[in-house]
């Protein structure tokens, strides 16, 4: 029973000890001869000697997280990916820089109209007045609204493309969107080139009331000038595509294209599951339950986008 006794002691004495060197050690109280040679930790100075200031730390927008995969890779490595996840192929959102470079030869376009912006016609004032928000976006995006109008060759073929942005107040449809796809068709019209659309819009721009209403019979009217002539008009839904965008000019396309996994509808599933009082399908309102109901004519991936265009663009033609 005493050895046991000592032998209890003498465990406790050499934790004790342990615990001991180890809190010398991390104040620095110890000189590093006279630590042991198998220590996993030495601290040569005592104190720190790094400000706080002086800290280096990760800077922000290095690596993107994969919403759908939590996959992380850098930012580099995403936008060489043309901002598909390596991993699940999940499509992140761009904008019409990026679209343009993706599907324009070389990189190469001229942009049009883009002395069109936006004006508070109302007075309208909600949690900020109207135009101190298009301050805003003009500011944080630099971009001159929700939508930038561009031709450009894809393989050989003219094209002109109308991109919206979601970073500018949500993509909403107002009256500088409206007119820019206006007078993009009028200048297909002139030209005889084929027109694109690349939606990505949260709906019309309250902002703005009726007058935001109004352009989807004015871009329907332009746009039936096309099929009137015979110049192909594209359609290409990404995530999202909804209100008054899914009501008008995004569904009467030539060719209805959605970008994989996109949301696509006019009301969102949440308004619609109260409205109805039902559980909705799964994948509701993506591009592949629409599909397979008919909405769309094809899927298309962003790395595939350009020659599926171009072989449109030559069919057409033919």
């Amino acid at each position: 029973m005493v050895y046991i006794c000592n032998r209890k002691q003498q465990t406790q004495r050499m934790a004790l000890k342990r615990e001991e060197d180890f809190n010398a050690q991390l104040s620095g109280s110890i000189p590093e001869q006279e630590t042991s040679s198998n220590s996993w930790f030495k601290r040569r100075k005592k104190g720190i000697s790094t400000s706080t200031a002086e800290k280096k730390e990760t800077p922000d927008g290095l690596w993107t997280k994969c919403p759908s995969c939590k996959y992380t890779c850098t930012t580099d490595e995403l936008k060489d990916n043309l901002s598909v996840c390596p991993k699940c192929s999940y499509h992140h959102r761009i904008g019409s820089e990026e679209y343009f470079d993706i599907l324009f030869d070389e990189h190469q376009y001229t942009e049009l109209f883009a002395d069109v912006k936006s004006i508070d016609f109302l007075g309208f004032n909600d949690l900020k007045p109207y135009k101190k928000r298009l301050d805003e976006a003009y500011t944080k995006t630099g971009l001159h609204d929700s939508i930038t109008a561009a031709v450009g060759k894809v393989n050989g073929n003219d094209l002109v493309i109308s991109c919206m942005d979601f970073n500018f107040i949500g993509g909403s449809l107002g009256s500088v969107m409206g007119e820019k796809i206006a007078r993009s068709a009028e200048y297909c019209l002139e030209h005889r080139i084929p027109l694109m659309i690349i939606s990505k819009s949260g709906g019309a721009r309250m902002m703005e009331s009726a007058f935001s209403l109004m352009q989807l019979p004015k871009t329907i009217g332009k746009i039936s000038k096309l099929a009137v002539a015979g110049i192909p008009y594209i359609s290409l839904c990404t995530d999202p595509t909804y209100g008054g965008t899914t009501a008008s000019f995004a569904m009467v396309g030539d060719v209805n294209i959605g970008e994989p996994g996109a949301m696509i509808g006019f009301a969102g599933p949440r308004v619609i599951k109260e409205t109805i009082k039902k559980d909705l399908p799964d994948g509701f309102q993506t591009s592949e339950f629409l599909i397979e109901h008919g909405f769309l004519d094809m899927i298309v991936g962003r790395k595939e986008l350009k020659n599926k265009i171009a072989t449109l663009l030559s069919l057409f033609a033919s």
